[in-house]
């Protein structure tokens, strides 16, 4: 299981990001970090700077075919970024083009709402995502882990950093089968 984890240079929220990447390796599975820019990113807890992550490959070097699930990380700066660009949200949404499961968490349902994959889903998000996901033609739950089926592939979407203990297990049984 090679699984994709797009993130932009600078505000990743960390733990949204390495306990899926925990999870991804217990699990067997290979991890690899994609961004926009080269280098490495900057992940914060809430608003502090935390730890930096080298980067694997560049979404222009990154191909959804060669994975077999994407992890969206939040935080609210991350996905702000991606959003506005343009090589990041065609990987987005090339792995609803090709029907590979996705797994996105907190913020990280602006990338897909800017990829135009959210219409006729349910997600979980941030409460604050809530209008944003009904104005793209989504349905938005108040749950700890809502994975939906009514797309071309399997959508898993958690509200938060303490719904990460659902989030990983059920990320984790999608993307193995």
């Amino acid at each position: 299981m090679q699984v994709a984890f797009l993130v932009a240079p600078e505000g990743t929220e960390q733990v949204e990001l390495t306990e899926p990447w925990r999870a991804v390796t217990a699990a067997g599975g290979t991890p690899k970090l994609v961004s926009t820019t080269e280098g490495k990113v900057q992940a914060f807890d809430h608003l502090d700077k935390a730890d930096t992550f080298p980067v694997d490959l560049t979404v222009g070097e990154a191909s959804a075919g060669d994975f077999d699930g994407l992890v969206l990380p939040g935080g609210v700066a991350n996905p702000d970024a991606l959003r506005m660009d343009d090589q990041a949200v065609a990987f987005a949404k090339a792995f609803f083009d090709e029907g590979k499961p996705v797994a996105a968490i907190c913020h990280a349902a602006w990338t897909l709402i800017e990829a135009d994959v959210v219409r006729g889903r349910t997600l979980a998000s941030w409460p604050s995502l809530r209008t944003d996901i009904r104005n793209a033609g989504g349905t938005w739950v108040d749950e700890q882990v809502k994975i939906c089926t009514a797309g071309p592939n399997t959508l898993i979407t958690s509200r938060k950093p303490a719904d990460l203990d659902a989030f990983c297990p059920a990320f984790i049984a999608e993307f193995s089968h």
